[in-house]
């Protein structure tokens, strides 16, 4: 799914969760959509319930992941599981998990995010069947839509100058605890723009014409309101600058700003 940036491709995308879930619903199975962003997962969250025929839920393969898949599930299943919730196990969302090194350590470059995603695309590759990129040191995870997994096993050979292989790994080897920067500081309030500014050294200015421009999601869901009152654990994504986690706001100062803590992912 490409990314959705007029209404045409919205009424598309919406057109096209509804018949998965149909198809779920009619058929008793479990469908699944591609690898979402947060738009696509913002266009599936607020669509009326009545338009759809199954519960859904979403998983990206670890508790914080951004790009996320969406399974379909019907009632009937879940009376057949005895049980209220699903897990992911119980989900078997079609997708693994590959391990991509380097072949020697010792001529390994420093490798970035856009360098794995670069040469995964570059094997003809579409984003949407694509999750996250974990970078660990001189290795990466990257979470991928099954149908793609033996031939970027076999063809992804090198990352810019770096000889790689390419091995699948179980979930349990999965232990991911993103890095972040502790940032304290006081605002006026917890409105979203006070905290944007402070995580991103910017101007208010400047962070709510990012507001506005619809870049900016709360749990995953857009904002588009630049007094929106934050919550202690609210995740925030601003598109293209990144995110960060509103940890705990405390007392007041002499001149009335609250002191908070933001955790900002790097």
């Amino acid at each position: 799914m490409q990314d959705v940036n007029n209404e045409k491709d919205v009424l598309l995308l919406e057109k096209r969760f509804i018949e998965l879930s149909r198809t779920a619903y009619q058929r008793d199975i479990i469908t699944y959509s591609d690898f979402l962003n947060l738009n696509e997962q913002n266009i599936l969250h607020t669509l009326p319930k009545d338009k759809l025929y199954t519960r859904f839920v979403s998983f990206g393969g670890y508790d914080t992941a951004e790009r996320q898949m969406a399974a379909f599930i019907p009632d009937a299943l879940y009376l057949r599981w005895g049980k209220k919730e699903s897990e992911p196990e119980d989900i078997c969302y079609p997708f693994c998990v590959l391990k991509i090194l380097p072949l020697n350590k010792k001529f390994a470059e420093e490798l970035s995010h856009r360098d794995y995603l670069g040469a995964v695309l570059n094997l003809g590759i579409d984003r949407s069947k694509t999750g996250d990129i974990l970078i660990d040191g001189d290795r990466a995870l990257i979470f991928v839509h099954r149908d793609m997994a033996d031939v970027i096993s076999k063809e992804l050979t090198r990352v810019r100058h770096t000889s790689v292989r390419v091995e699948e790994i179980p979930f349990s080897e999965v232990s991911y605890e993103p890095s972040y920067e502790e940032i304290r500081g006081t605002v006026a309030s917890v409105r979203l723009d006070s905290l944007l500014a402070l995580a991103f050294s910017s101007s208010r200015t400047r962070l709510t014409g990012l507001i506005e421009g619809a870049k900016v999601y709360v749990n995953g869901r857009l904002v588009t309101s630049n007094g929106y009152q934050l919550s202690e654990g609210d995740v925030v994504s601003v598109r293209g600058m990144g995110k960060f986690r509103f940890e705990s706001s405390g007392s007041r100062t002499r001149k009335n700003r609250i002191m908070v803590v933001i955790c900002k992912y790097v």
